[in-house]
């Protein structure tokens, strides 16, 4: 269906401010947000919103932008909010970012100027085989560009932009909401539904143009604490029973060929060791543990817990202790009782002249504890790709079309309502 609206963007201009902001998060912060930076570009997003016409927008204590595009319709409709993280990764620095827009990709490797050695090939990276003549946003390849999800940011306020400009477009009530710390686990910690007033939400955070994410991974934290034998290395033999040794024996033992994420895919779970703090009377080990289903996951726990058995029956007297905490859970789980949700999502896609794709995240988004919270939220293509890492990169035209996917489901809902 082609678009009645004739169409103008300013994606571009605002994600290039954005990204020039460093909002890295810090998982060791107890704070909230966990770095002040991100209050910056907070900051910045509310005066741009009020620029267009915003009147309410503000930034909280905590770091979380809140704000209202009012209803322009006669018609009761549910009021839905687009939601985007101001943080980027602790994986990979996003301080410094120096954008670089490569014009009508031609296809081929692109080579970051900034350090030659970083290299976005096209052989492993699949989606730009569809950028062809696409203009393309990269970093110099010395930090992350910060497409997840600035880009999500840029493409709500263009949108919220051309709605206000644009009253002929009848909608209800668009809220918005900017987290801080989504990268770090915490992005909806501290939101305030209550003031926010939605009744269903959209995340802007996925990946490839036209995909709407309605299911995600169910997650959560496993913690593995080894109580060793500490003894004098001298006089060791059959004393010491060494915590870094344990430690190491049990990550070893883990499988090999399944069970992890580079070794997994589609609806297949893992358990991934992402820290260790080892000392030789105490070690520490940090495990995320993900599958889609709940049995999958207590799966997971189970054969974690089984795995330290097994290697602590070597060292009778040294002691483990196995901690396993919620983190969050498939969003699809209340999203299949709210089918219009999605349903509306794919029909923008569509009216944005794009195939729609309803597809799950091997991963969360914000969507998936709101979906718990009472604001059913799938997840929404935002265009970004290699995110974390300094290859990430972003289609100015995947923006734009996330830019209208986003005003077409404002007006959807208040056409079906």
């Amino acid at each position: 269906m082609p678009s009645p609206f004739e169409f103008d963007y300013t994606v571009l201009e605002r994600f290039l401010r954005y990204v020039a902001i460093d909002t890295q998060s810090d998982p060791d912060s107890p704070t909230c947000p966990s770095t002040e930076k991100q209050k910056n570009l907070g900051r910045l997003l509310v005066t741009e919103l009020h620029d267009i016409g915003l009147t309410d927008a503000a930034v909280d204590d905590n770091g979380y932008v809140y704000a209202t595009l009012p209803a322009n319709t006669g018609k009761t409709v549910p009021a839905i909010c687009f939601c985007s993280h101001m943080d980027t990764s602790p994986d990979c620095t996003g301080a410094g970012v120096k954008p670089q827009i490569v014009r009508g990709y031609a296809g081929g490797d692109i080579v970051l100027p900034g350090d030659r050695s970083q290299i976005i090939r096209a052989a492993e990276h699949p989606a730009l085989a569809t950028q062809i003549g696409n203009d393309i946003v990269t970093s110099d390849g010395t930090t992350l560009l910060g497409a997840d999800n600035k880009a999500g940011l840029a493409e709500i306020v263009d949108a919220m932009r051309f709605l206000a400009a644009h009253p002929e477009i009848k909608h209800g009530a668009i809220k918005v909401l900017f987290t801080p710390d989504e990268e770090i686990g915490r992005g909806v910690d501290k939101a305030d539904l209550k003031r926010l007033g939605a009744d269903f939400a959209y995340t802007i955070d996925g990946e490839t143009a036209g995909h709407v994410e309605n299911e995600t991974f169910s997650a959560d934290a496993a913690t593995v604490v080894i109580d060793g034998v500490s003894a004098h290395p001298g006089f060791a033999k059959g004393a010491m029973e060494n915590a870094i040794k344990i430690a190491a024996r049990i990550i070893d033992a883990l499988p090999k060929n399944t069970c992890s994420p580079e070794t997994t895919e589609g609806q297949e779970g893992f358990i991934h060791p992402h820290g260790v703090n080892a000392a030789l009377g105490q070690a520490t080990l940090k495990f995320i543990l993900r599958d889609f289903t709940e049995q999958g996951l207590r799966d997971k726990a189970a054969l974690l817990d089984a795995t330290v058995k097994e290697v602590m029956r070597d060292y009778p007297r040294s002691t483990y202790r196995l901690e396993v905490t919620h983190q969050y859970r498939n969003m699809k789980d209340v999203l299949d009782r709210y089918p219009q949700v999605v349903d509306n999502a794919l029909e923008a896609v569509r009216r944005a002249g794009l195939s729609p794709v309803k597809g799950s995240i091997r991963g969360g988004t914000d969507g998936s504890r709101l979906s718990f919270m009472g604001l059913p939220c799938p997840n929404i293509f935002a265009g970004e790709h290699a995110f974390h890492s300094t290859l990430e990169w972003v289609s100015v035209q995947d923006m734009e079309a996330a830019v209208r996917t986003i005003v077409h489901l404002a007006a959807l809902w208040e056409e079906r309502a």
